[in-house]
C-alpha cells in the first residue's frame, strides 16, 4: 500500500476511536532511504532505511496529551496500536490541566504535494561518483529516496507531503586535516553536474598539496561561497527569526527592531514553495508559500508558532514549535559566481566555516573557524592554501557596510543531519563578497 493511502486509513482508525467531545491532531513521518557511506574511494556501508512514525495528540477542551508510535507497516496491526494509544491517552487526559496557550486551526485546509524524482538507482549514482573521483581518497555519504510527512485531524483535514531528493556530501583528502569538501543535492540527478563539481574539488586538492600561507590576525577581503554562508544561516536560525525570541529580547536580531539594518540588497525569507519542507506543521496550520523576514536590509517579519501566537496575541504563520526556518532563502545579487575570485582580487576565498557560535549575541557577533579548503587569492587567482583561521565579526558589519556583492547564482543546500531520520530543511543561498572580514587567530 502506498504511504499516503496507508496514512489515510490509519487516520480513519484514529477518528473511529474517539469518544464524544474528543478531538485529535495526528502527525506522520516516514522515509524510504538508501544510505551509502564511502571511505578511501570505496563503498564501506550500503544500507536501506524504511521507517514510519505517528504522533497522536488527543484533545478535550483545553487539555491535551500525545503519544508517539513506531509503526510496522501492517495496517491491521498498526490500526490496533493507534486505537490502543487513544485509549491510553484518554486515561491520562483526566489528570492533565488546561493549557491556556493551546491554539488549533479554526478552518479545514487540506493540501497535497509531491515533488522530485525519479532518481537513478543508488548503485548507479555511486558508480558515477567513484569513477569521477578517479582514485582520490574520497570519504562521504549518499542519502537518497522519498521522505513523507502527513497530518490529519478529527475535523477532516488531511495534509500530505511527499518529496524525493538526494544529498551527496564528500571530501577529497590530501593528508591529516588537509581536504576539500564538496556537496551535490537536489531533486533531479545529473551526471555532468556531479563530474563538474568533482573536477573542481580535485583542482582545489592540487593546491592544498602546496605549502600554506600564514596570515597574521587582521581584517581581510573575503569571499564566502554558499556552503560557508550556510553555516552563518544555520546559526541565525537558532532563535534569530523566532517571534518568541524577538518578543522576549533573546533573538540575536533584536537590535533590528530598533532600526538597525543590513545592506539594502539583503532579502531573506522562509520560502516553503521552493524548499523541501512540508507546507503544514504539526498542529495543522498551513504555511504560506513565502514569509518575508528581512526585506531591503530591514527586519519585517518573524516565524510565529501557534503557542507564541496565543501568548503574545500574534497571527500564526505555520512555524514549527521552535520557530526555526526550514526553507531559508536569500535573494541573489548581480555578481556572476565565475567572476567571484576576479572581484575578490586579493584576499581569502573561504571554502567552509564551522563551529560557529555567538561571541556577543545581542550584537549578533559571531565567531567560528575556517575549515577544509580556504585559499589566499592574488590578482583574482588562487596562489596558496591558508591554515585554519578564526573569525569574529558581527552580522551587521559583514552584511551591512562590508557587503560588496552577492552572486546571481544561488545553490540549494539540504540539511545533512541524519540522526534519527533525514530532516526536511533546506537553504537557498548565494555567495557573498565582503570588503572586510575580521580574523582573530
Amino acid at each position: 500500500m502506498h504511504a499516503e493511502a496507508f496514512f489515510t486509513e490509519l487516520a480513519a482508525a484514529i477518528d473511529q476511536a474517539l469518544a464524544p467531545g474528543e478531538r485529535h491532531a495526528t502527525s506522520y513521518a516516514a522515509e524510504d532511504t538508501d544510505f551509502i557511506r564511502l571511505n578511501r574511494g570505496k563503498v564501506r556501508q550500503p544500507g536501506h532505511v524504511a521507517q514510519r512514525y505517528v504522533e497522536i495528540r488527543l484533545i478535550h477542551g483545553m487539555r491535551h496529551a500525545s503519544h508517539a508510535l513506531s509503526l510496522c507497516g501492517d495496517l491491521p496491526t498498526d490500526s490496533q496500536a493507534v486505537r490502543a494509544a487513544v485509549t491510553a491517552l484518554r486515561s491520562v487526559l483526566a489528570d492533565v490541566a488546561d493549557d491556556p496557550h493551546l491554539l488549533l486551526p479554526s478552518t479545514v485546509n487540506s493540501t497535497r504535494t509531491s515533488r522530485g524524482g525519479p532518481l537513478p538507482a543508488s548503485e548507479a549514482i555511486v558508480e558515477t561518483v567513484l569513477d569521477a573521483a578517479n582514485g582520490h581518497d574520497l570519504v562521504g555519504f549518499l542519502a537518497a529516496g522519498p521522505v513523507y510527512r502527513g497530518f490529519a485531524n478529527s475535523d477532516g483535514q488531511r495534509n500530505w507531503h511527499e518529496i524525493t531528493t538526494f544529498n551527496l556530501q564528500w571530501s577529497l583528502y590530501f593528508r591529516a586535516d588537509k581536504a576539500v569538501k564538496a556537496a551535490y543535492s537536489g531533486f533531479s540527478w545529473n551526471d555532468d553536474e556531479l563530474r563538474s563539481r568533482m573536477s573542481a574539488a580535485a583542482g582545489q586538492l592540487s593546491v592544498i598539496a602546496t605549502p600554506p600561507k600564514s596570515l597574521a590576525p587582521g581584517k581581510y577581503r573575503a569571499y564566502l561561497p554558499p556552503a560557508a554562508l550556510q553555516e552563518v544561516a544555520q546559526l541565525l536560525s537558532f532563535g534569530g527569526f523566532s517571534a518568541r525570541a524577538l518578543e522576549t529580547q533573546q533573538s540575536a536580531l533584536a537590535k533590528m527592531r530598533t532600526g538597525v539594518t543590513l545592506d539594502s540588497r539583503v532579502h531573506i525569507s522562509e520560502d516553503i514553495a521552493t524548499g523541501v519542507a512540508p507546507a503544514f506543521q504539526a498542529d495543522g496550520f498551513t504555511r504560506p508559500p513565502d514569509v518575508a523576514l528581512i526585506d531591503a536590509g530591514a527586519l519585517v517579519g518573524a516565524l510565529v508558532s501557534p503557542r507564541t501566537a496565543r501568548e503574545f496575541a500574534l497571527s500564526a504563520n505555520g512555524a514549527n514549535p521552535w520557530e526555526a526556518p526550514e526553507a531559508l532563502s536569500m535573494r541573489g545579487g548581480t555578481l556572476a559566481a565565475d567572476d567571484a575570485l576576479r572581484a575578490l582580487d586579493t584576499g581569502l576565498a573561504v571554502g567552509n566555516l564551522w563551529y560557529l557560535n555567538y561571541s556577543d549575541r545581542p550584537a549578533c557577533r559571531m565567531t567560528g573557524m575556517t575549515r577544509f579548503a580556504t585559499f589566499w587569492v592574488e590578482n583574482g587567482k588562487i596562489v596558496a592554501p591558508v591554515d585554519v583561521l578564526r573569525f569574529d565579526d558581527t552580522l551587521y558589519r559583514m552584511f551591512g557596510d562590508n557587503l560588496e556583492a552577492l552572486t546571481a547564482e544561488r545553490e540549494l543546500l539540504l540539511e545533512s543531519n541524519t540522526y534519527g531520520s533525514r530532516l526536511l530543511t533546506s537553504f537557498m543561498l548565494p555567495g557573498a563578497l565582503l570588503s572586510e572580514m575580521s580574523f582573530t587567530l
